[in-house]
């Protein structure tokens, strides 16, 4: 319990914060979650057409300060490589 009352505003803030900042963090998993679903399951078309989608949760996780820039570049080079990678593979067979 804070002794001070700044203290005790900075921590109904901080707990407010936490939860907006896990919604974010939340739906940009759960969109990379399904995402990486539909690519094991050879479902490329809806794959390319969800990966805006998934590129724009993480972009906005990141412009909410739920998590850092390059996390969110490193997630959305990922997710793109992921379908590059199983595009590239489904054209060889």
């Amino acid at each position: 319990m804070p002794n001070k009352r700044q203290a005790a505003k900075r921590a109904r803030r901080d707990e407010r914060r936490r939860e907006i900042n896990a919604l974010h963090v939340s739906r940009m998993k759960t969109a990379i979650r399904n995402f990486k679903k539909l690519i094991q399951a050879k479902d490329l078309e809806t794959a390319k057409a969800k990966l805006p989608f998934v590129v724009s949760m993480i972009q906005h996780a990141a412009a909410k300060g739920s998590i850092h820039k390059n996390e969110a570049a490193r997630r959305v080079s990922r997710v793109t490589q992921l379908l590059n990678k199983a595009l590239a593979s489904n054209e060889q067979k």
